[in-house]
């Protein structure tokens, strides 16, 4: 055989790698369809076939990282006129804060993980209630969401994760538990009296990464800093911090009682695979472990633990009165840690970057999704339809309407459409200003509260699919939507309840009450092409 034949029958073996042949075979098929079904049925068709196709490459995220298969869709979009390079940007740049969290941020908590595992490590040991650790993994990823960020307490929940299974992963393979060079992917050398119990580990970590993902979604959408969209409302409705959070009190606060309920009742009945326990060998590993750094850390490295407290000390202050934007926090907080706990080699320094790169790549890609959604205006049949109808079901149905657009695309994005065509309603005299703000709280809701439901919907649990423990503890796609879907249940039913009935009375009692006051419509800023979502 020749070489340029030779070379001809490798292409195909290298595309996309290793991934199963039907999976290369779909891929190549979506991008067959994709300019056939725009140029004859339409790019609305096409739009939201896309869509679908881009959430099929993220529910395989194990058998490819779906930069590489939603990158050839995406790309492809723009090639066939459904966006533009100019929008792609567009929504790049209005989520450029976002971008430097990841890039920054995730790297900065990689160098406070000795910390982070330390004190994790002893809470795991002396609470040995499964129910009451998962209340706590889930009341704690609320309460830090509720002033930083989700993505930061999500890097933190993953950090940890990652720790405590590479301990017993080690010891399971037979390793020295302080062996620098071992694959925590590779099972091969596990030994087989262990692997039972490592299944019942990666089980008891899923639990905890569900519970600890939904818990920053609960603390998320109860502040104005909780989210990002939440930050954009508030601004377009003239809220400051305390009216934001009395506003949505009525929806959010029964909300986070449901669901830490939820929590506690999967975790006391083993629902929806919930309910896995941390097998003793296991935490006698963990002990060991715990035990024998504290024989053994030397004065430097109390030293360095030391400095990552302070360094730590000093993100809560930065991020908590937002000092700056998160993701330049991050930066100062990878200065820091590397000058006071003496990190120096450009290699140690670029290892902690390798986790958020992918995904921030990955991120990119689906505000390339979210820019088709944009420019051929898919959205828009929905909004327009919500807005012709009147009283409180109208407040209900945006809610309902952007819970379910926000678990398939971006919540800051759908919160973005819709808050601004409220704002053209309330211009043109079709709405109260009563009304907007009510209509406000309804999107604010709406986009954190359902959007729970799929990876798609929450950044934070887009970042845990993709992250390093997600295969390690076998957390796919399907998995996450399984595990979500008890609380996206529960919680978008107490949303929606109190949304169409109490939330109207609650507002009049804020009102009567003096703990909110009425504003005018002149106090909102009209811009024509904001507020219509141009570019």
């Amino acid at each position: 055989m020749s070489d340029s034949q030779s070379l001809i029958k490798a292409l195909p073996k290298n595309f996309m790698g290793s991934s199963a042949l039907w999976y290369k075979q779909a891929i190549l098929a979506f991008l067959v369809i994709n300019p056939i079904l725009a140029y004859t049925v339409g790019f609305g068709v096409a739009g939201w076939i896309l869509i679908l196709e881009f959430i099929f490459t993220l529910a395989m995220a194990l058998r490819c990282y779906p930069l590489i298969p939603g990158g050839l869709i995406a790309i492809e979009a723009v090639v066939i006129g459904l966006t533009s390079p100019e929008s792609v940007y567009h929504e790049l740049h209005a989520n450029l804060e976002v971008i430097l969290l990841l890039i920054f941020m995730v790297a900065g908590i990689y160098f406070m993980k000795s910390l982070l595992l330390m004190v994790f490590t002893k809470l795991l040991l002396k609470i040995r209630s499964k129910i009451l650790l998962s209340i706590m993994f889930s009341a704690a990823g609320a309460f830090l969401s509720a002033f930083l960020d989700a993505l930061t307490v999500t890097a933190v929940v993953i950090a940890i994760a990652v720790g405590f299974y590479g301990i017993y992963h080690r010891f399971a393979s037979g390793k020295h538990l302080y062996a620098d060079e071992h694959d925590h992917a590779d099972d091969s050398s596990v030994e087989d009296h262990h692997r039972e119990d490592l299944e019942h580990f990666r089980g008891f970590l899923r639990n905890l990464l569900m519970h600890a993902a939904v818990g920053t979604a609960l603390g998320g959408v109860m502040t104005l800093v909780g989210e990002p969209q939440n930050l954009l409302i508030a601004s377009q409705a003239n809220w400051e911090f305390g009216e934001f959070f009395l506003r949505m009190a009525p929806v959010t606060l029964p909300v986070f009682v449901a669901g830490l309920a939820t929590c506690a009742l999967v975790e006391k009945f083993k629902l929806f695979d919930y309910g896995h326990q941390i097998p003793e060998l296991v935490r006698a590993q963990l002990q060991a472990y715990s035990d024998t750094q504290d024989q053994n850390r030397s004065v430097s490295e109390k030293a360095s633990l030391l400095m990552q407290g302070i360094v730590a000390l000093w993100l809560i202050i930065a991020l908590a009165f937002h000092l700056a934007a998160v993701g330049l926090i991050g930066l100062t907080v990878i200065v820091f840690a590397c000058a006071f706990t003496g990190v120096t080699d450009e290699h140690q320094i670029g290892h902690a970057f390798s986790e958020a790169l992918p995904f921030t790549a990955l991120l990119a890609i689906f505000f390339a999704v979210v820019a088709v959604i944009h420019d051929q205006g898919l959205f828009a049949p929905i909004i327009h339809h919500v807005l012709e109808i009147e009283g409180n079901i109208q407040i209900a149905l945006f809610y309902v309407a952007n819970g379910v657009l926000s678990a398939i695309s971006d919540n800051v994005f759908v919160a973005t459409v819709y808050i601004n065509e409220a704002k053209v309603a309330l211009s043109e005299g079709l709405i109260t200003r009563d009304q907007f703000d009510l209509i406000a709280v309804a999107i604010n809701t709406g986009t954190n509260i359902p959007s729970v439901a799929t990876p798609n919907g929450q950044a934070a649990f887009l970042f845990l699919l993709t992250s390093s423990v997600a295969p390690l503890v076998r957390l796919s796609y399907l998995k996450m939507v399984q595990q979500a879907l008890p609380y996206t249940i529960v919680m978008s039913i107490v949303g929606f309840v109190m949304v169409l009935y109490y939330l109207p009375q609650a507002t009049d009692y804020l009102y009567n009450a003096k703990l909110i006051g009425h504003h005018q419509a002149s106090e909102i800023h009209f811009d024509t092409e904001e507020a219509t979502g141009g570019h």
